[in-house]
């Protein structure tokens, strides 16, 4: 089958390429996925999981991608809940092969449903950014209505997804970004914006809670504007900077079913819409994971061209 593998930790994204690579087989409880669309994050080439599995043993060539939507085209021995043919959608193991290949065989528990009124490539936009927002949000920073929100990079994959979510519940949002990024921000629901480049963040004031993409100087200045007892949540590893009187909260986003359909039913009733910015093909994979400017939104692959059809 054809995959996109990394060979080069130092290259990263230079030292990835189009392979032929054996098409996996189940293991118990595992469902092999016929792909047709897999997002990616470029943070990726950060992740040890990229490059070594669990025992430490190298892992490369790898194949790269964890986010995706298909077709169940295999059950392994004792496998539950799902049937051949269904269209689903989620996060695979990150020490395991990826998504960004013909086939992939996943943990059947890290799976959900897809309806077929949500195609393949709004599907695998949506479990890395989808999920990080909820859990963020909702189970880390334990969000109520009428708290505030300061959401960095919100017209991003992850940033426009808390930005929807935190406004649908209740919460005030304060986007952040470049200028460039002002109009979709408040598109996506953000009550203000604030320019990161040319505007100063302690002038916001106090927030209850800051969801960092960033790091670095953003994250410790941000943390120096949340209330006491407010929350600040980060996706980039320990926290550098923790607020006074609050909270500071790393996480590793999961794979929870549940969640995935609460996203995804939130997208077919249009109440929540996925940013994807680059849509390539996996014979064109190579160069749009190797952009030459700053890309906007979520980077998806199609792997089998979208057909259109009910599905369950």
């Amino acid at each position: 089958m054809k995959a996109i593998v990394a060979t080069d930790q130092a290259a990263e994204a230079a030292g990835i390429t189009l392979a032929e690579r054996p098409e996996p087989t189940p293991a118990i409880n595992d469902v092999i996925v016929e792909v047709h669309a897999s997002g990616f994050v470029p943070a990726e080439w950060e992740w040890p999981s990229t490059w070594v599995d669990r025992s430490g043993h190298d892992r490369a060539p790898a194949i790269i991608g964890h986010e995706f939507a298909g077709v169940v085209s295999s059950l392994g021995y004792g496998t539950t809940g799902l049937s051949l043919g269904q269209r689903v959608f989620g996060i695979t193991d990150w020490h395991r092969d990826g998504t960004l290949a013909e086939y992939a065989a996943v943990e059947a528990r890290n799976l959900a449903p897809l309806r077929g009124n949500v195609d393949f490539t709004v599907g695998a936009s949506l479990p890395i950014s989808g999920l990080t927002a909820w859990q963020g949000l909702f189970q880390h920073g334990r969000l109520q209505a009428g708290q505030s929100v300061l959401a960095h990079g919100a017209a991003g994959a992850v940033g426009s997804v808390v930005t929807q979510l935190a406004q649908e519940f209740g919460a005030y949002v304060i986007g952040t970004g470049r200028a460039a990024d002002r109009q979709a921000a408040l598109d996506f629901g953000a009550n203000e914006f604030l320019d990161l480049d040319h505007e100063n963040l302690d002038d916001v004031g106090g927030v209850d809670l800051v969801f960092d993409v960033i790091g670095g100087d953003i994250q410790r200045r941000s943390a120096s504007i949340i209330r006491p007892g407010g929350t600040l949540v980060t996706v980039l590893g320990p926290a550098q900077a923790r607020p006074v009187d609050g909270l500071a909260i790393d996480f590793v986003v999961e794979s929870v079913p549940s969640q995935l359909a609460e996203i995804v039913d939130r997208v077919r009733d249009g109440s929540l819409r996925t940013h994807i910015g680059t849509v390539a093909t996996l014979d064109d994979a190579v160069p749009a994971l190797n952009p030459t400017e700053r890309r906007k939104g979520k980077t998806v692959i199609r792997v089998r061209p979208e057909r259109s059809g009910t599905g369950r």
